[in-house]
């Protein structure tokens, strides 16, 4: 894989990860941020939706944060962001102290990555958690 992330360690994200922010959030049922977001709900975890254009909505009977600080505290922050934007989310995640910035499949910034990892983060880049809990069969 890109990321250089084994599967022990995918496991340990999915199987563990309990606090996620989920950055791209939409409100279209249609959506892989939507259907991934309920999977994770689905699987125990607490995500709080983060889309400062549908800021105050409901998604999956979540408020819809602004940023990440309104996410805070989190263990993992989920990227539905083109490549050439998520440089500052995975900065904001490096500030709040994130463990882990997971970003989805098609999406890769290796500059960013190297900073998350510099500071101490677990980076997943061009990956879906859907299909790797499949995957791994968990």
């Amino acid at each position: 894989m890109i990321d250089g992330v084994d599967d022990a360690t995918i496991r340990r994200i999915l199987t563990t990860t309990r606090r996620v922010a989920l950055v791209g959030a939409s409100l279209k049922p249609w959506r892989a941020s939507h259907e991934v977001m309920g999977f994770l709900l689905g699987r125990g975890m607490d995500v709080t939706p983060v889309n400062p254009m549908i800021a105050g909505k409901q998604v999956h009977d979540r408020t819809v944060m602004a940023g990440l600080d309104g996410a805070a505290p989190l263990e993992m922050v989920d990227l539905f962001r083109n490549s050439v934007r998520v440089g500052p989310a995975v900065d904001d995640a490096i500030q709040l102290g994130a463990k882990v910035v997971w970003m989805q499949l098609g999406v890769v910034d290796e500059d960013a990555a190297a900073r998350a990892r510099a500071a101490g983060m677990t980076v997943v880049m061009d990956r879906c958690p859907v299909i790797e809990v499949r995957r791994l069969g968990l």
